[in-house]
């Protein structure tokens, strides 16, 4: 049983610099908050667009030693959801993720052909943060 004092945590930001603690491999995934927000997306639709990226970016580099480890683990799988404004936002997220090397997937929902949600294959948080300084946590 957990205990509420009533005190409000911060929500880490991915742009601002963190003490040194063990980091995991994370899947980090980036979605549209337009599409809830501007389009009227249904929150589940934009969950399962978010959950077609993680499963295709595992697949599509499954012969990745950092994929292997992340799945040798299964009750440890780390995911954060990260939030951009616009169809915008997330082609700039893209393009600095390939300017780096981050290996990644970007899910196009079909028949629409809109860009929702990029997943990146497993990270560690300091090899990747830079790529999502203008992203937040999703809520």
């Amino acid at each position: 049983m957990s205990s509420d004092t009533g005190h409000h945590q911060p929500e880490s930001d991915m742009s601002l610099p963190s003490a040194p603690t063990q980091q995991f491999l994370t899947i980090f995934l980036i979605v549209r908050k337009d599409l809830t927000k501007t389009l009227n997306w249904p929150v589940g639709s934009v969950i399962g667009n978010a959950a077609h990226a993680a499963t295709a970016v595992l697949h599509k580099h499954r012969s990745e030693a950092r994929v292997a480890e992340y799945l040798s683990d299964v009750e440890g799988m780390r995911k954060v959801v990260l939030e951009t404004k616009n169809e915008a936002s997330l082609a700039k997220v893209e393009a600095e993720l390939n300017q780096r090397g981050i290996l990644h997937h970007k899910w196009i929902e079909q028949p629409e052909g809109i860009a929702a949600c990029i997943a990146t294959a497993p990270y560690l948080r300091d090899d990747v943060k830079d790529c999502f300084k203008k992203c937040q946590l999703y809520r």
